[in-house]
């Protein structure tokens, strides 16, 4: 875990709380080392900024990893749906293939 990069992105929060790529940023930055700090921030991003879609897939991946599955899946197909709002394509296979995967690990 980059610790100064950590501190880095927390700095950026502070000085400017309206911007979803910093919150982003920090929630990836501790998935590996803080997986449950990172879902915090991600779940921050859904509550308060619904249309940051990068959001969606790494939210649903890590509440799939906690055995959240059926949140996750929520959270994949509002995902989905941003996606097909935005008309951004592919971030919507990319979410879809992770639906589909879940749904396949779940049966």
């Amino acid at each position: 875990m980059n610790t100064a990069r950590i501190e880095l992105l927390k700095k950026y929060i502070e000085e400017e709380p309206n911007e979803p790529f910093n919150y982003y940023a920090l929630g990836c930055e501790l998935m590996h080392e803080a997986a449950d700090e990172a879902l915090n921030y991600f779940e921050h991003l859904l509550n308060n900024f619904a249309d940051y879609l990068p959001t969606y897939y790494q939210a649903g991946l890590l509440q799939a990893e906690f055995g959240e599955e059926e949140t996750a899946l929520i959270t994949y197909e509002k995902g989905i749906e941003l996606a097909k709002e935005q008309e951004n394509h592919k971030t919507l296979r990319e979410l879809q293939t992770a639906y589909q995967n879940l749904q396949f690990e779940m049966d």
